[in-house]
C-alpha cells in the first residue's frame, strides 16, 4: 500500500471496523441505503410523536418503551421537526432517483414522511396562535453551525407563507434581516419579544423560558 493509503487503514484501524473489498457501485449504494435507513428511523419516531400528540399520549414513554427492544435499540429515536442537513435529503432523493425502474414504496414514503411531518409542526405552532413567533437558531444540531438544507427552514417557509409573524435569534447571522425576517440576537430582547419560542433542539440557554418554549426535543440529544 502507499504510504496515504497506510495511513488510512491505520486511521481507521483506531476503531477496529470491518474492511470490505467491493465495487464503487456497490460502495455508492451502501452510503445511499445507510443514509436512507437512518433517515427511515428518524421519520418513524418523528410519526410515533405526531401520533402521540393527536392522541394525547407521552411520546417519552412510548419511545423508551419500545427502545427497550434490543432489536429497535436506542439510537436515532430523538423527535424533531424532520431530517436536514446536507446528507440526509440528499442520499435519500438520489437513491429514490435510482429506484426509476424498480418498484418501490418505502423509499418514496421516507421522503414524504419527512415533509408532511414538517408541514404537522407548522400547524402544530399555528394551533397555539402566538403573535410573535421567534425561531431559535437554524442549524440542524446543537453546538453546530451547519444551516444547509435545515428542517427549520422549510418549517419558517411554511409559516411565512400564514402570514405569521416571525423574529430570529441566530449568532451565525449578523445581518439585520435574514429571508426578510428581523433577527434578534440579544438574547435577553429576543426573549421578551417572542409570544412563542420554537426550538428544534433545546440549550441551556432556553431553560428560564421554558414556559413558551415549543419543541419536540423528547431526549435533549442530536
Amino acid at each position: 500500500k502507499s504510504t496515504k493509503f497506510g495511513l488510512l487503514f491505520k486511521k481507521l484501524s483506531l476503531n477496529s471496523p470491518e474492511i470490505m473489498q467491493i465495487s464503487s457501485t456497490e460502495a455508492e449504494a451502501v452510503k445511499l441505503f445507510a443514509n436512507s435507513y437512518l433517515a427511515m428511523r428518524v421519520s418513524f419516531f418523528n410519526e410515533l410523536d405526531s401520533f402521540a400528540q393527536e392522541n394525547s399520549l407521552e411520546a417519552k414513554n412510548i419511545i423508551k418503551g419500545i427502545c427497550t427492544d434490543s432489536r429497535v435499540g436506542s439510537y436515532y429515536n430523538n423527535p424533531s421537526f424532520g431530517y436536514g442537513g446536507y446528507c440526509l435529503p440528499k442520499d435519500t432523493k438520489q437513491l429514490l432517483s435510482e429506484f426509476s425502474n424498480t418498484p418501490n414504496d418505502l423509499i418514496a414514503s421516507i421522503i414524504q414522511s419527512n415533509e408532511s411531518r414538517k408541514a404537522f409542526i407548522a400547524n402544530q405552532i399555528m394551533a397555539l396562535k402566538p403573535d410573535i413567533i421567534g425561531i431559535f437558531k437554524l442549524q440542524m444540531k446543537s453546538n453546530s453551525d451547519n444551516m444547509r438544507f435545515s428542517s427549520m427552514l422549510d418549517i419558517i417557509k411554511i409559516l411565512k407563507a400564514y402570514k405569521c409573524n416571525l423574529i430570529i435569534y441566530e449568532p451565525n447571522i449578523q445581518t439585520e434581516q435574514y429571508n426578510e425576517i428581523t433577527v434578534e440576537n440579544d438574547m435577553r430582547k429576543f426573549k421578551s419579544q417572542s409570544s412563542l419560542i420554537v426550538a428544534n433542539r433545546i440549550t441551556n440557554d432556553l431553560h428560564d423560558v421554558m414556559d413558551k418554549v415549543f419543541s419536540r426535543d423528547i431526549f435533549h440529544i442530536n
